[in-house]
């Protein structure tokens, strides 16, 4: 089959398509022809040396994938052959098969696109993750979602509009501003204007959030306490800005508002918990997809060989939602 992987570290250029022989059916597995496949800046990262798979997975890029299912694995019961599904991977999405436990697979709805489901495991499944489970996200609730305009960032908009609950978005860009808004976001801030503290109180009443969902890291740190709620979480996705907290930082924020900090990757959680993710997830989900109260954000749509243009359309910061590739 036709795959890509990054020969050598680097930029784009990097990228090649190489033959590789069609991974096998397990037991309790499907064997997915691949139709289209999302971008995710993990890509990019492990195309650049800094996020190597972890260990047993394929150096395959593209962590999901939607297409058909070509085979089903001894015990892998409710699905045959020609079934629609997406799914969210470990490894190998950049290529043309596939191999996914049935529990992962996610039906795709009537009317619902390869390359629209392709862009929905990933970003929405790591929002979901971050808000529900680990952030506790409840109606009424208050969230501050950075990154505003990225596959998760208009993935988790939506979801806490689902929940009942307010986000209020952040992003570098005004059609990413009006992209939010449109979604559902409360309200949005550019952050080229500088710090979102003041507006986050103000939009707030001076309460802040019970809930920040944080891709960019240490510089955003301090503003973050000063933001949240008492018994307020913060959750750290990713370290865009760098991970060193500066010297002199004082626990005492922490305690007086009994604050939570929570690390967290997707990528390296065990299959049983992304089952079970991928479950609960479309319980809620896919009847929403279906009638379209959620929808797939698809920035932009590439051939499977021109891989090297969608990495540079995600470097270059400007895409709305997911970058994805159509095999």
């Amino acid at each position: 089959m036709k795959a890509i992987v990054a020969e050598t570290f680097g930029g784009p250029e990097a990228l090649a398509v190489v033959d590789r022989p069609a991974p096998e059916t397990g037991a309790g597995e499907l064997l997915v022809r691949v139709r289209a496949t999302a971008l995710n800046r993990a890509d990019v990262l492990q195309r650049m040396g800094k996020y190597p798979p972890p260990p047993g997975v394929t150096d395959i890029l593209g962590l999901e994938m939607a297409g058909e299912v070509a085979a089903v694995g001894p015990g892998a019961e409710g699905f045959r052959a020609g079934d629609r599904v997406c799914a969210l991977l470990p490894g190998g999405g950049y290529a043309e098969y596939a191999v996914i436990p049935a529990g992962m697979a996610m039906r795709i709805p009537d009317g619902m696109t390869f390359e629209e489901a392709a862009a929905v495991p990933e970003a929405f499944l790591t929002a979901y993750l971050n808000l529900w489970r680990l952030g506790g996200l409840a109606p009424g609730h208050r969230v501050l979602v950075h990154a505003a305009g990225s596959g998760v960032g208009t993935a988790a908009i939506q979801l806490i509009r689902e929940a009942g609950a307010a986000s209020y978005a952040t992003a570098g860009a005004t059609e990413k501003l009006k992209a939010a808004l449109e979604l559902g976001a409360a309200a949005a801030w550019n952050y080229r204007d500088g710090s979102f503290r003041e507006w986050l109180l103000a939009q707030t009443g001076g309460r802040g959030v019970d809930i920040a969902l944080d891709f960019v890291g240490a510089p955003y740190f301090a503003d973050h306490l000063a933001t949240l709620a008492m018994d307020g979480r913060l959750i750290v996705i990713g370290l865009l800005g760098g991970g060193a907290v500066p010297d002199g930082f004082s626990l005492g924020t922490l305690v007086a508002k009994r604050l939570h900090v929570i690390g967290t990757t997707l990528r390296s959680r065990p299959v049983s918990e992304k089952i079970s993710l991928t479950q609960d997830f479309a319980a809620f989900a896919l009847p929403r997809f279906a009638d379209g109260r959620l929808k797939a954000v698809v920035d932009s749509v590439y051939a499977f060989e021109d891989a090297a243009e969608a990495h540079r359309r995600m470097e270059s910061n400007a895409n709305i939602g997911k970058i994805v590739l159509r095999l």
